[in-house]
């Protein structure tokens, strides 16, 4: 370890709720927190949006607040390293770094029958093949398609080189380095519908089916390595090194160091988002799981399967915010303790369509079971299972497709500190949940992946700081119960899916005729 002592590691974690920049120092402990929530806007139903220059103004409070909370690190700083939200989509003005368009959130629905247009034009199987990702909202392409369509000239400037697409990452890279670098890396790349994860490279013919200009997308670099430096930084002096980039979920993968082939791990956020490493070979995904790119020892690219979950702890901000039926989230743990059981309701929150195993983008929330006896401490108790069970349908899944028998799974997230969760989750899988000491790994991987680029840490070591111990919950419940709450669950699902009418493409006209007839974005 080369580090010098007093300097520091500055983590950004740009989530969909808020900004969590975490300063770590050479012994891969916090020394310093801060955090900057992020508003939401939904324009219209199934529509997530986020404003660009709001995303980046919560990078700056959280960065001044991480610096407030560690006076030391002041001057101090060796290295940047980012992880964000994925799939989230912007574009922006290269000359004037401004948004065009509010960014497409990744919970966003509005691309839902051009996805379905494109699966019955026999696309899906191609683009899996390359991808390995499914035709769905969720993911970058269409809704980069969607914002070229919607704004007059847009497509035009794109090509002429005047306009920057990126995730989350790319923007906030493109802000930190004061618009010298647009970039993004392999994990990010992998999530966007464009990028061929076997090569290794962007995808000219996907590009061409969603009418992307090449020009518009970001360079891939390695997930630990250069991506230049701060330029014009509020609080942060000009220089520091940024050198770690990667998606949240695989972030978290290697901040728990699942760096090698059997690795699973499940983050607990806004949604709930499951990968299992499977090493230097891409996988073939099936059961309605991904691939994706993640980071090997080294934060070079190595794959992971996926299963993502849309609806987790949005589903308990719904109880306080939709429904008032609690005050805050913590409260939802109380109340569900307050009663034995859900008094066999379910709820299956399908808020923004139903993800891993099903990838139903038509399907919406049902809450069954209900009776004049169903008190707000069973609503609470039934969310909060929800989140179990939809986690267990997708570990049944990789179950099928790992090379080994699963016998834990490492958790992180917010969520994740919910100790009623995290006991139901051990008795729904049936295996032990570890979670450790420091549950923010998403921040913590990119801050290792960015201390390994300048020499800080090991190559393919236990992220530092990680050793500290953490708790497992075990498995208490008998396989019969178990199995008996699995059932009504699915169950409620099965009612779901039977009741959500398939979406239906409607006709696409020509870009230019549809150009055409729009005056404005809304």
């Amino acid at each position: 370890m080369s580090a010098n002592g007093g300097e520091r590691v500055l983590a950004i974690d740009q989530g969909t709720t808020g900004t969590t920049v975490l300063l770590l120092d050479a012994e891969g402990r916090v020394t310093g927190r801060g955090y900057a929530e992020l508003p939401q806007h939904f324009p219209r139903p199934g529509w997530v949006e986020h404003d660009g220059e709001e995303i980046w103004e919560t990078c700056v409070r959280a960065i001044a607040f991480a610096l407030e909370s560690d006076p030391a690190a002041r001057d101090r700083v060796a290295a940047v390293g980012i992880t964000n939200q994925r799939e989230t989509t912007l574009v922006w003005d290269r000359a004037t770094s401004k948004p065009l368009a509010p960014a497409i959130v990744w919970q966003d629905r509005r691309t839902a029958a051009r996805c379905e247009t494109l699966r019955r034009a026999g696309h899906e199987r191609a683009i899996a093949r390359r991808t390995g990702l499914r035709l769905d909202p969720y993911f970058s392409a269409t809704k980069l398609e969607w914002i070229l369509g919607h704004a007059p000239g847009v497509r035009s400037r794109a090509r002429r080189g005047e306009l920057a697409f990126g995730t989350i990452d790319a923007w906030v890279l493109w802000k930190l380095t004061g618009g010298a670098i647009h970039a993004t890396d392999p994990t990010n790349a992998s999530r966007t519908l464009l990028y061929d994860i076997v090569r290794r490279r962007w995808d000219d013919d996907l590009a061409a089916l969603f009418g992307i200009p090449r020009a518009l997308l970001p360079e891939v670099r390695s997930s630990s390595g250069d991506f230049g430096v701060t330029r014009s930084v509020p609080g942060l002096p000009d220089g520091i090194p940024i050198r770690g980039v990667a998606g949240d979920q695989q972030a978290a993968l290697f901040g728990q160091g699942c760096v090698s082939a059997g690795g699973l791990k499940n983050t607990y956020g806004t949604g709930c988002f499951l990968m299992l490493h499977t090493g230097a070979r891409p996988a073939s995904p099936r059961g309605g799981l991904l691939a994706t790119i993640a980071c090997g020892p080294r934060g070079e690219p190595a794959y992971a399967l996926e299963g993502s979950v849309f609806v987790a702890g949005a589903a308990i901000q719904w109880l306080r915010d939709g429904l008032g039926i609690i005050a805050t989230a913590a409260e939802s743990e109380a109340l569900a303790r307050s009663v034995p059981d859900a008094g066999g309701t379910y709820l299956v929150p399908a808020f923004a369509g139903l993800g891993a195993p099903w990838w139903r983008p038509d399907a919406r929330g049902v809450w069954s079971g209900l009776t004049r006896g169903t008190t707000r401490a069973h609503l609470a108790r039934a969310a909060l299972e929800a989140i179990a069970f939809q986690t267990r349908d997708v570990v049944d899944a990789m179950a099928r497709e790992a090379p080994s028998r699963i016998t834990r799974m490492r958790v992180d997230g917010g969520a994740a500190q919910n100790d009623f969760l995290m006991q139901l989750q051990a008795d729904v899988l049936g295996v032990p949940v570890e979670r450790p000491a420091v549950v923010e790994t998403t921040a913590l991987g990119a801050g290792h992946l960015a201390g390994i680029a300048i020499g800080w840490w090991e190559r393919g070591g236990a992220v530092p700081g990680s050793a500290a111990e953490g708790t497992t919950f075990r498995p208490a419940r008998s396989k019969a119960e178990r199995e008996r709450l699995v059932s009504g669950w699915r169950e409620a699902v099965s009612m779901l899916l039977r009741s959500a009418p398939r979406s239906k493409p409607r006709a696409r006209r020509p870009p230019q005729a549809a150009r055409a007839s729009r005056s404005g974005r809304r």
